[in-house]
């Protein structure tokens, strides 16, 4: 596992000692960031279940301006950070650990909004629906913001009632499946 690109492209990261975080694969990384290119200046990123922090941390090199990590492992979030200060990114990175739902009514509540979320929970706890409506429930995505769940290939998420998203893009690996939402503006 290791950076793909910008300021610590080839930086090699901190991967799990057991099979309790499942790190996104390079080559499903790149993939995301080749569909997402080029980062937004000085975006501001949420990355929910971090795990290794290994997509917040891409963003931060490709010049991201500010990455949230979130998760309610501690594993995973003493992780996170062993990468994030082997890169040198303390500065540009937030991290808490708390329950995806918790996390969101609190970023909402502070009224802090993002340019890109990525969210990869366990492919068991089929929350990708759940995390969609808590996104927009509580409003965090900018507006031309993406939102990124990456899940098990069988599992749907639907915007139908939600008539200023749009499905952007959606790709297939194997078991695992990429859904790229943008919020097109305006009150939902």
């Amino acid at each position: 596992m290791r950076v793909i690109s910008g300021n610590n492209k080839g930086k090699t990261l901190y991967s799990p000692n057991n099979m309790a975080i499942r790190p996104t694969t390079d080559r499903i990384k790149e993939t995301l960031f080749n569909i997402i290119s080029p980062i937004k200046n000085n975006a501001v990123v949420l990355d929910i279940f971090t795990g290794t922090g290994s997509i917040g941390i891409e963003f931060l090199s490709r010049g991201s301006k500010e990455c949230y990590f979130i998760d309610d492992s501690y594993k995973s979030i003493k992780l996170a950070k062993r990468n994030i200060e082997a890169c040198k990114l303390e500065n540009k990175s937030k991290v808490y650990i708390n329950d995806f739902e918790k996390a969101i009514n609190i970023l909402g509540k502070k009224n802090i909004k993002f340019d890109y979320i990525y969210a990869d929970p366990p492919y068991n706890k089929i929350f990708g629906q759940k995390i969609l409506d808590n996104i927009i429930n509580e409003s965090i995505l900018k507006e031309d913001g993406l939102l990124i769940i990456e899940c098990e290939e069988s599992e749907k998420i639907s915007i139908k009632k939600y008539e200023l998203m749009l499905k952007y893009e959606e790709r297939k690996y194997g078991r695992t499946k990429l859904n790229f939402f943008k919020y097109t503006g305006g009150q939902i």
